[in-house]
């Protein structure tokens, strides 16, 4: 796949950044995820079968542990990090703001994931919902105290990417996510996330959204699958649990790719009038309708 060679540069350059050597153990999570597109009829046998194994996420409300997660993702004017998902670079992060549900109450999650190989490192400050405005990462002079200095060294680490890269405000997701936790593992846990969406966005401020412009991307054009279903993901540390394998073995689980944001952008180009290939690279940041 050729990319044209400015974003070839940009990408190459700017995704780079080493990690801090503060140690932030307890608010940076290390694991592995995988991700499967699932039939939407395999749902309640997939519930079933993980059900000996794991206890519902006290998050979750209803007859299966379900909350909307809300996330912004920033990224550059010429989509860096959009594009080192979609060639694959080995090394690479993202930058997002993510909360829950839509009464504003839930705290907010500043965080950087970054993928070194087959390893996710997440990275995250945590900020009230009294604490929580757009000049906290537009102009940062307001004091927020964090549960511990660690917290403070993520959000100052966010920052300093956000700077060198000029990461903005480019969409929001929103999806409904299932949530397990194995039982007898030290991480173990089970994610099924459907109704996922999206809306192109401007701002730090989540409650700046219009409930009209929803667009789905869990449909076959979004999750590039031959129907429409969920996303699957089985996170753990470094061993995967043997019930996770005979998950994987039973339902013939094939492993993908697939990102929320990236899928999102490849839709919106489309909507936009655009094609493109399986790099993306017609990918149009500036629409805003």
């Amino acid at each position: 796949m050729h990319l044209p060679a400015e974003i070839q540069h940009i990408y190459y350059i700017k995704i780079h950044f080493p990690i801090t050597n503060v140690d932030t153990s307890d608010t940076r999570i290390e694991r592995h995820e995988a991700k499967y597109i699932v039939p939407k009829s395999l749902l309640g046998e997939i519930r079933r079968q993980i059900a000996p194994f794991v206890t519902p996420d006290k998050h979750g409300q209803g007859e299966h542990p379900c909350y909307l997660v809300r996330t912004i993702q920033l990224d550059d004017r010429a989509l860096s990090l959009h594009y080192a998902k979609e060639v694959e670079q080995l090394n690479r992060f993202k930058l997002r703001i993510r909360t829950y549900g839509t009464d504003g109450e839930a705290p907010y999650f500043i965080e950087i994931k970054r993928k070194l190989r087959d390893l996710i490192v997440k990275s995250r400050s945590v900020v009230s919902a009294q604490d929580y405005g757009p000049d906290l990462l537009e102009q940062p002079k307001r004091h927020i105290v964090f549960k511990n200095s660690k917290e403070e060294v993520n959000y100052l680490e966010f920052l300093r990417l956000k700077q060198e890269i000029g990461a903005r405000p480019i969409l929001m997701i929103q999806y409904e996510r299932e949530s397990y936790l194995g039982q007898m593992e030290d991480y173990a846990r089970v994610t099924m996330d459907r109704k996922i969406c999206y809306q192109m966005v401007d701002s730090y401020d989540f409650a700046h959204v219009n409930e009209r412009r929803w667009r789905h991307v869990d449909t076959c054009t979004g999750l590039r699958s031959e129907y429409p279903g969920f996303v699957l993901e089985l996170k753990s540390k470094i061993s995967i649990p043997y019930w996770m394998m005979d998950i994987i073995r039973r339902f013939d689980l094939v492993r993908v790719g697939f990102c929320k944001y990236s899928a999102a952008l490849r839709l919106e180009s489309l909507s936009s009038g655009f094609l493109y290939s399986e790099g993306s690279e017609n990918c149009v940041p500036e629409s805003r309708w």
